[in-house]
This record gives C-alpha cells, sequence and structure tokens, in this order.
C-alpha cells in the first residue's frame, strides 16, 4: 500500500511552492495539453520597438523621391548604388519599384527575389497620432489605437475569438521576460525567455527537482506542486495552471543548441525556440518576440561609414528571420508559417542636427512566408515631396491602418473573421492581396468567444 503520510517539511516545501507560482503565474497561464500534430496555420509577430527608421531600411533609389531623400538627409542618406547601395527590390518581371533594400538586409533581399517577402508601404495607426513609444506600442499591442484600457490584448482576443473553437496544447507563444501586452486577458498564453530558463527556481537547488545525484527520498519541489493544489482557491487555480506550464515545456525536447549556421544574436534564439515550438507539434497558433534598440536620435550612422549601428541592427533583424524562414521551409512548415514585422512608428524623414532621427509616423511593414504574395509592395506611397509631407509636420503619412493587414492575415490565413472582436474600433477592412487563403466578410460585432469569453474594448 502506498505510503500517504505528508510531513510537516513537505507540507511546508509545497506551501512555499503554491506561493512562489502563483506569484508569477501571470507568464505561466497555460491550458491542459490538447492532442497536436494537426496542421494548422501560425502567425509569428515580430516588434521591432523603438521605432525603427523606415526609410533608413526601405530606401528610394531613384526619381523624385531620390532627390528629396538625399536633401532631407545629407549625412545618413543610404547610396542609391556601389559597395554600401541600397539592394534594389525589383518586379518579378525585372522592372524597377524605386525602392531598394538596406546593403546589410542581404537575407531579407534574397527572400524579396524568392517572392517570400512583401512590404506595405506608409503603415501605421491612422486614427492616432502620438510621439510617446509607450503609447503607441500599448496602442498596438492592445489593438485599440487611442485607447489603453479594455484588459486585453489583440492577439489574446484572436484566439479567443477563434470561430473553429478548437483546442491546442500551446496556441499563444510569448518569447519575453514578461507578459507581452498582446497577449493580456487570455489564460492560453504562455510566456518565457527561453525554454531552459523556464523554471521554478526560487529557493535552495537541492529542493527544487528530484534525482540528479540527490538523496533517493527527497522529492523536489517541481515535482510534488501538483499534489497540493487541488482545490478550487484562486492562488490553487494559478498553481495549476503554472504546474501544467511547467511540466509541458519540461516534457518538450527544447535544446539551446543552434542548427549549423544560425546566427547568435538573442533575437535569433528566441525565433529559434519559436521554430522548435512550431515542430514539436503543439499546435502553435500565435507566437510574439520583440527586437528593440532602434530610437537613434543621434549618431544613427549611414552603411559603410561613420557609426554602424543600424547597419549591425539591422543585419541582426535580415539574418536571423532569414534563418528561421530556412529552417522552417527545411522541415516542411513554411507553408503554414507568417511572420509579421512591425514597429510603432517610423522616424522624421528630415535628420535632425545631431545625426540622427526623431520620432515620425508612418512606416513600412514586411510580412513573410511560402503564403504570401511576394516581391511586390503593398498600399499606397504618398511621396516624399515636402508639400505633401507639410500637413503631417515632416512626417511620412500613414496611408495604410496596421489593422488592415493583420486583418487580411486573420481571416486568409487563421479563418477568423470576427474582426470587431479582434479589433473593436476597426471597420471598413478590404484585403490588399498581401497573402493567399479564402475571403470571408468581416464580422463587426462582438459574438462571445468559443472559449475564453475576454472583456474585450467597446467599440
Amino acid at each position: 500500500m502506498a505510503d500517504h503520510t505528508l510531513s510537516r517539511r513537505a507540507f511546508l516545501k509545497g506551501c512555499c511552492a503554491t506561493a512562489a507560482i502563483a506569484g508569477v503565474a501571470p507568464s505561466m497561464f497555460y491550458a491542459p495539453p490538447a492532442a497536436a500534430g494537426t496542421p494548422h496555420d501560425t502567425l509569428v509577430h515580430v516588434f521591432l520597438r523603438g521605432g525603427i527608421d523606415g526609410l533608413n531600411l526601405v530606401v528610394p533609389i531613384d526619381g523624385n523621391d531620390r532627390g528629396h531623400y538625399e536633401e532631407a538627409r545629407p549625412s545618413l542618406a543610404i547610396a542609391a548604388s556601389g559597395a554600401y547601395g541600397a539592394l534594389p527590390l525589383t518586379l518579378q518581371g525585372g522592372g524597377g519599384t524605386g525602392f531598394g533594400l538596406h546593403p546589410s538586409a542581404a537575407g531579407l533581399h534574397a527572400l524579396w527575389q524568392e517572392s517570400r517577402l512583401a512590404i506595405v508601404h506608409a503603415c501605421g495607426m491612422s486614427t492616432t497620432l502620438t510621439r510617446s513609444h509607450f503609447d503607441a506600442q500599448l496602442y498596438c499591442d492592445l489593438g485599440t489605437p487611442g485607447r489603453a484600457g479594455g484588459g486585453s490584448g489583440w492577439l489574446a482576443r484572436a484566439w479567443a475569438s477563434d470561430p473553429s473553437g478548437a483546442t491546442a496544447g500551446l496556441p499563444l507563444l510569448g518569447v519575453s521576460n514578461g507578459q507581452p501586452a498582446s497577449l493580456l486577458g487570455n489564460t492560453d498564453a504562455l510566456s518565457m525567455a527561453s525554454p531552459n530558463e523556464f523554471a521554478l527556481n526560487a529557493g535552495p537547488w537541492q529542493w527544487r527537482e528530484s534525482g540528479g545525484g540527490r538523496p533517493a527520498n527527497l522529492v523536489g519541489v517541481n515535482d510534488v506542486l501538483g499534489s497540493f493544489v487541488s482545490g478550487r482557491a484562486a492562488v490553487e487555480q494559478q498553481a495549476r495552471a503554472g504546474d501544467a506550464a511547467l511540466r509541458r515545456i519540461r516534457e518538450l525536447p527544447f535544446t539551446a543548441t543552434l542548427p549549423a549556421g544560425w546566427p547568435t544574436s538573442t533575437f535569433a534564439r528566441q525565433l529559434w525556440t519559436v521554430a522548435q515550438a512550431i515542430r514539436f507539434g503543439t499546435s502553435l497558433r500565435y507566437a510574439t518576440l520583440d527586437l528593440g534598440g532602434w530610437d537613434t536620435h543621434d549618431g544613427q550612422g549611414t552603411a559603410g561609414s561613420g557609426y554602424h549601428y543600424y547597419q549591425n541592427r539591422i543585419a541582426e533583424l535580415s539574418e536571423a528571420l532569414t534563418a528561421f524562414y530556412i529552417e522552417m521551409a527545411a522541415g516542411g512548415e513554411s507553408s503554414r508559417v507568417t511572420v509579421m514585422v512591425q514597429s510603432e512608428f517610423g522616424r522624421r524623414v528630415r535628420q535632425n542636427g545631431s545625426g540622427g532621427t526623431d520620432h515620425g509616423y508612418g512606416n513600412p511593414m514586411l510580412v513573410l512566408g511560402d503564403a504570401v504574395n511576394g516581391r511586390r509592395f503593398y498600399g499606397t506611397w504618398p511621396g516624399l515631396d515636402p508639400e505633401v509631407l507639410a500637413p503631417w509636420f515632416g512626417d511620412l503619412p500613414v496611408t495604410t491602418d496596421y489593422r488592415q493587414v493583420f486583418s487580411e492575415l486573420l481571416i486568409r490565413r487563421m479563418a477568423n473573421n470576427r474582426l470587431g472582436q479582434v479589433f473593436p474600433q476597426y471597420a471598413g477592412y478590404a484585403p490588399l492581396g498581401i497573402v493567399q487563403g479564402q475571403d470571408m466578410p468581416p464580422v463587426y460585432g462582438i459574438p462571445p468567444g468559443p472559449r475564453t469569453r475576454l472583456r474585450v474594448p467597446a467599440a
């Protein structure tokens, strides 16, 4: 007969574990594992926090806009040709577009050439203008430009409103040290900096797990937690969710060893975590991660001379995204993975007196994947004529609301047309044709989600 006697020490250990895991539960919310391995699409959201200079990444290389660009940026303009010149972006038939990519974005340029990359001109929040990083990022994360309340993020609502009512083992993943605001409000979301660090590691290490040379009669905190949280109190429910998350991640064969040739930056390692989660058949639907450091008010530099900060940052972005795509293609997953890259706003067209650029407005958005109708620009390019920019205080205006792009991805790739629940203030959606998939008429009301009834901000 099994001995169910509980010692005082074990009880105290269990109580401490419950309190500890409840304290960090917001980053460990997790649903019970469901059957995995069913093919489905995954959207990977990359947020370039800090306001990337889109005119440094996607560069005008000819015509009138080239003249305006060089006049506005006498020491920051990326060359139109030469050793450190922009990489020309041509159409399928070889015709020019008038634009090129920063010379450090060679990987992204190769994906453009293979029709795996599309660029949307002048994206942003069309209904709200703010130059605050904090406000703009929060508005984007919550999917409610101009409104910071509501209690739930747009990715959380995207999963909660999924019309199929399907379940998934790991539907929402944030690769981050904290809970991304876009995932707030959904207990199916899990956030972790890295799988190897995702553990309950408070207190003496000898108490954490059984085995590993420890005494045979020692039961570790991570092994006994579940037996202490069978009640219905909120703290116990949170602890059970955290325990399920810890166990699920430990069961998956995540590795910190990168594939050969994979870049070694933190951002690249985070994308490797996403790639593994997709490959393991966890039914991952939405993943989000950040690459920051784009707020260059001074010393921004250009390609090939002077300070190379932006040159190196763009190379980091390009190399990691390219490695991710190649890995997904090699494993046969790239047909159902779409990457979307946005920043909270762009930079001013005209450089400032400190060799940098200040906060702006419109910015390019990147969409990457096999399902992308690539090697094309989408949206409306307003041009850099100072008369066009004047009503926007010298900024590139927003001509495409970012929610229009995200809505197309939701409808055509995720079969979710409940736009009123995901973006409650948005209406008037029309597809741009960026990705392949079936169109459905958008639903602008707020029907209840099949799983989680989130608090949705009023329109």
